[in-house]
């Protein structure tokens, strides 16, 4: 297999999540076994076999291989995938596509499908993702990842099958859809994202920015460019339901022995052993 770019890998309660990301430099997550990924700051040939993503921006570090993958994906002879995008990006994001299709000289072939906050979109008869507004120096959204399914309703629970089999022959519902968030994506975003989205502290995996970390980076300054300090972590540690929390896009003014010396010092032991520093 041909490596061109880092990924890191971890497996979680049967979901693996693999990706990179580094503020400013590159950004891109990917979970195979729900087949699809989140941006595209850069593109790891190993990911090219997936083809649904969804975009949270379109800062470069967030979308700067889209037209990678897509003319990768045709030069392979593979279908075109679907890419959703900012709704207000699409016309952007199509034209630069028929660009280097005119200086490659290749078909750029793909859907790109334009979203806003608050939609969602079908995965399977078990998933369903959501949109989310976040909150960035340009128009930003997250994602959530939910498992779906159709459940007795409580009024017939308990009831013989052979009864809850004619009240279902006869037309009646008896199910009800219930659903559970298993993975959410903030993106970029500064706290009041997660903050206004409650739902993302109750996913199972929450995948989000921890881009700040020094004491004299004011938080005052990193909640205006869109982003979070460790000590928003810390200012909310008890509203982290999830099981795992993976925190990347480290500003590149941190090494990563800082980066976990600060963490170790800093963090409460009750947040920590949740969460997953992606460096």
């Amino acid at each position: 297999m041909l490596e061109n770019l880092p990924v890191r890998s971890l497996s979680l309660d049967g979901i693996t999540v693999e990706g990179f990301s580094r503020a400013g430099v590159q950004t891109y997550w990917r979970l195979p076994e729900l087949k699809l990924g989140f941006d595209l700051g850069a593109h790891p040939w190993s990911f090219m076999t997936t083809a649904n993503w969804f975009l949270t921006h379109v800062h470069i570090d967030h979308m700067a291989a889209l037209p990678v993958y897509v003319a990768r994906r045709r030069m392979m002879k593979m279908e075109p995938p679907t890419i959703h995008v900012p709704a207000y990006a699409l016309e952007d994001l199509r034209r630069i596509l028929m660009l280097f299709q005119k200086l490659d000289r290749c078909r750029m072939a793909c859907n790109l499908v334009p979203l806003e906050p608050g939609q969602e979109v079908q995965l399977s008869r078990e998933h369903v993702v959501t949109s989310h507004r976040m909150e960035h120096t340009v128009p930003a959204m997250g994602f959530i990842v939910w498992d779906r399914r159709m459940k007795l309703k409580d009024e017939f629970s308990g009831l013989p099958g052979n009864q809850i089999r004619d009240l279902k022959l006869s037309g009646i519902e008896i199910t009800k859809e219930v659903r559970s968030p298993m993975v959410a994506y903030t993106g970029d975003t500064s706290p009041a994202g997660l903050d206004s989205n409650p739902d993302f502290f109750e996913a199972k995996i929450l995948i989000t920015e921890m881009s700040f970390f020094r004491q004299a980076h004011k938080r005052s300054k990193v909640h205006r460019f869109g982003h979070m300090h460790l000590d928003d972590f810390i200012e909310r540690a008890d509203r982290f339901k999830n099981k795992y929390v993976l925190c990347g896009h480290a500003s590149t003014r941190y090494t990563d022995e800082e980066i976990i010396r600060i963490f170790q010092k800093k963090m409460p032991a009750s947040l920590a052993e949740k969460i997953r520093l992606w460096l």
